[in-house]
């Protein structure tokens, strides 16, 4: 009998159209031979089952199952690639937890740190790792700290970002001081925390990475080049960006990159499949590896970084994706 994977997409942050376009992605490299593969959409309360007719049937939260022409299924594993909340914040894991279905993530304490910009940061700079300078301001309290102290923490230029938020909506790049409160009020538009950091000039660069019972596989590192002030959502999503693999580094700075997202992967606990961003600052061959963010959902549509860093790899993604769910059992 073939395995049931249930590949849970959609959520309630604005990459929810983001989130399917993965998902067909996952669908169309997973083995059909070895695995029976539905995409489940959850949107807020509405949990749907997509059938192979173009039909959709209500999912059970009770057990996850749900009915199709040939009788009930209860998928034997989810493979999660919601971008943002519930799925990349610790609460749908926490709901897999509770009915005991194994899936492809982090647990619920690793989710809900790596959502948590500002709270990683601190996190990981405890055991050494390079982030920048950053205020955290919470709604209802923008006020608490006046423009001059923001400023003077992190200076200007500055990133003002949605702090609990797996998306790229809500950000700007802050250049002046009167633009400071109006990208503040942006970025609390999409959640109830605002994180405003140091701009720190550099290469970006992103590494992919998993570990099982049996293996680790530390992927070649994608350096992206944007036409845009940063990676947004239209360098990300729309085209607006080149994105190199293997990255032009020093083959030194490569290694060490590597070793840090290696590092990082142990030092939380992570489990499946994550993807670490950076900024190199300083000469080459001698650049500062900061941390951007660590993604635990990445994007998996064709063109997105993980599978072009597993093809550059010389690996296949159902392999990969055969590695993720067949270490939960």
């Amino acid at each position: 009998m073939k395995r049931i994977i249930a590949i849970v997409a959609g959520g309630d942050s604005s990459e929810h159209e983001v989130s399917l376009r993965s998902a067909q992605g996952i669908y169309s490299f997973i083995d059909k031979n070895k695995y029976a593969c539905y995409i489940i959409v959850i949107t807020g309360t509405r949990w749907e089952a997509m059938l192979s007719d173009g039909s959709k049937t209500p999912v059970d939260k009770n057990d996850f199952s749900f009915e199709t022409p040939d009788g009930r299924v209860r998928p034997d594993f989810a493979y999660i690639t919601i971008h943002g909340t519930p799925g990349e914040n610790g609460i749908l894991q926490g709901y897999f937890d509770l009915i005991r279905l194994p899936y492809s993530t982090s647990g619920v304490l690793v989710e809900a740190l790596t959502f948590n910009k500002f709270s990683l940061n601190q996190y990981l700079k405890a055991w050494g790792v390079r982030v920048a300078e950053s205020v955290l301001l919470r709604k209802g309290q923008e006020d608490a700290v006046s423009d001059e102290d923001i400023i003077e923490k992190v200076g200007l230029p500055c990133f003002v970002k949605p702090n609990a938020d797996g998306s790229s909506f809500g950000v700007t790049k802050v250049k002046t001081k009167d633009q400071l409160r109006p990208a503040i009020e942006k970025a609390m538009g999409e959640g109830s925390e605002t994180m405003i950091e140091t701009f720190i000039s550099g290469t970006e660069v992103t590494c992919g990475c998993y570990k099982t019972k049996n293996r680790q596989r530390i992927f070649p590192i994608t350096e992206v080049v944007t036409e845009q002030e940063f990676f947004d959502y239209e360098a990300k999503y729309n085209g607006a960006s080149q994105e190199i693999t293997p990255a032009r580094i020093a083959e030194s700075t490569a290694q060490r990159v590597s070793q840090l997202t290696s590092a990082i992967y142990d030092i939380l606990g992570c489990e499946g499949i994550i993807r670490v961003d950076y900024i190199l600052s300083g000469e080459p061959g001698e650049e500062k590896i900061n941390l951007l963010e660590v993604n635990t959902t990445p994007g998996m549509t064709p063109a997105s970084f993980i599978p072009q860093q597993v093809r550059a790899a010389g690996l296949t993604m159902a392999e990969v994706l055969e590695d993720i769910i067949e270490n939960k059992f």
